[in-house]
């Protein structure tokens, strides 16, 4: 079964997927890998190729799932970072490897090729149709603030006949948490040496941690958070927390689970046998995210064990976070219909991407007295304390009005400045990616205990530039 000499065309089309429109983008394969930015309402970070290369994490750099390189690097990492899947099949009485997304066994296969990429731009979605084994095989990022990044897998058999499949699903070089970009990009063969995976057996958990903080003291340094994996979907599939047994896999042979690696990159696998019947499909979920402690560990691995609808709640999560972005954009007069929804989305990918570097006002013209409070301290702390009388007096939420009228009336001129200045902007990060990495980017929405952050990432060149734009609609 050899693939054909290919003179597919590729096409773009707008598809329903679930009841969300997607552009799907035919045999993206025949094109040149292209670089993508996919975006969250929270202080998620993903940049993706076309070939499935990715690098992500939340916050900044600093806090990666997976390693933070240039575009260059990202792209050719596709085979050792990120996704992969590979399948044993056995069918009518012969064994067959097919490893989508892969070079490995592509020209064994007819195969097909497509990307999908929704309206709102926070999800992703790879698909593979292997037209010799009629089986197609599909997985979609998503990101969650309250999980993190989800990696929902699909697959479908469009044969005729029931097909047995044992495969090995998961995602590689993954990071652990406490190691910033400059050191992995610098000393990443020491990082490894400091690398530990642990698997919680009960829940299915992987921890991805160091065995120390990597400093050059002479003093003691714990590693005290983890970067973190899990699955759902799968009854009590085999783990791995390391890339070594793959080609193992590949070979036929028997995989042992992984539950204590040490100076190994790491990597969450699950593995698992399943029968198809013509026209079935089997779905499960991997999720990871950064920058967790042991309270939030335990806590999640009760509610693995325990809880029955846990799915659910990702699920509704993940549409939450979806109406939140919708409802961010809407604010900037992003959201647009017409009967070009080309033009539509268009448009909306343009407003998005204004706010996302020059921000939006919180909550339309009100302020919260709290954080306005909180600016001062930091801009000017006599200031605070010669007007806290009159700041005392204002009710906990003002309107910008309300405030102008109240500086207007006091005599200090800092403190009138001060107040004209206080901009209450959130979702703003600088213009940073890997295709420009002399940009360090960081998105500040929350804090670790899950307060809200109104902060501003940028410059005043930021300002003019995207609120000439964004004026319109904050006249």
């Amino acid at each position: 079964m050899k693939q054909e000499e290919s003179s597919k065309a590729t096409q773009i089309d707008q598809v329903k997927i679930d009841s969300e429109l997607f552009f799907k983008i035919s045999n993206v394969d025949q094109m040149r890998p292209f670089f993508m930015s996919i975006v969250s309402d929270s202080n998620h970070w993903m940049f993706i190729g076309s070939n499935g290369g990715l690098s992500a994490g939340r916050r900044d750099a600093e806090n990666a799932l997976f390693p933070y390189y240039t575009d260059d690097k990202i792209m050719e990492s596709v085979e050792f970072t990120g996704s992969k899947t590979i399948f044993r099949i056995l069918k009518a009485s012969h064994s067959h490897v097919w490893e989508p997304f892969s070079i490995r066994y592509s020209d064994n296969y007819k195969l097909s090729r497509n990307l999908y990429k929704n309206q709102l731009g926070n999800k992703v979605l790879f698909e593979e149709i292997n037209h010799d084994l009629g089986l197609t095989f599909r997985y979609e990022w998503n990101s969650s603030d309250t999980y993190g990044f989800i990696k929902k897998s699909t697959l479908i058999n469009h044969g005729a006949e029931t097909t047995k499949i044992t495969f090995l699903d998961g995602i590689q070089n993954v990071m652990p948490y406490g190691v910033g970009s400059g050191l992995q990009n610098q000393r990443s063969n020491l990082v490894d040496a400091y690398k530990r995976s642990e698997l919680d057996a009960a829940s299915g958990i992987g921890i991805f941690a160091l065995s120390a903080i990597i400093v050059d003291k002479a003093e003691p340094s714990e590693a005290l958070k983890a970067n973190i994996a899990w699955s759902t979907g799968v009854e009590n599939p085999k783990h791995l927390l390391s890339s070594s047994q793959l080609e193992k896999f590949r070979e036929g042979a028997e995989i042992v689970e992984e539950r204590d690696v040490r100076a190994e990159r790491g990597a969450y696998f699950i593995s698992q046998v399943v029968t198809l019947s013509s026209q079935n499909q089997k779905e499960w979920w991997i999720i990871a995210d950064v920058n967790q402690n042991v309270a939030a560990v335990t806590e999640l691995s009760e509610s693995i064990q325990y809880k029955s609808n846990l799915q659910e709640e990702i699920s509704s999560d993940i549409e939450h976070g979806s109406e939140k972005l919708r409802k961010l954009n809407a604010g900037a007069d992003g959201l647009q219909l017409t009967q070009d929804s080309v033009r539509d989305t268009r448009h909306f990918a343009n407003s998005l991407f204004n706010i996302m570097r020059g921000g939006i006002f919180d909550n339309n013209y009100n302020i919260d007295k709290a954080d306005f409070i909180n600016y001062l301290s930091r801009a000017n702390k006599n200031v605070l304390k010669s007007c806290n009388t009159v700041i005392e007096q204002l009710p906990i939420k003002f309107s910008l009005s309300q405030l102008k009228s109240t500086v207007e009336k006091n005599d200090n001129k800092i403190f009138r400045r001060l107040s004209l200045e206080y901009m209450p902007l959130k979702f703003s990060r600088r213009h940073g990616d890997p295709s420009r990495p002399w940009n360090q980017f960081r998105i500040n929405t929350h804090t670790e205990e899950g307060s809200k952050i109104l902060d501003y990432e940028g410059n005043w060149r930021d300002i003019f530039q995207n609120w000439e734009a964004l004026a319109h609609s904050y006249p």
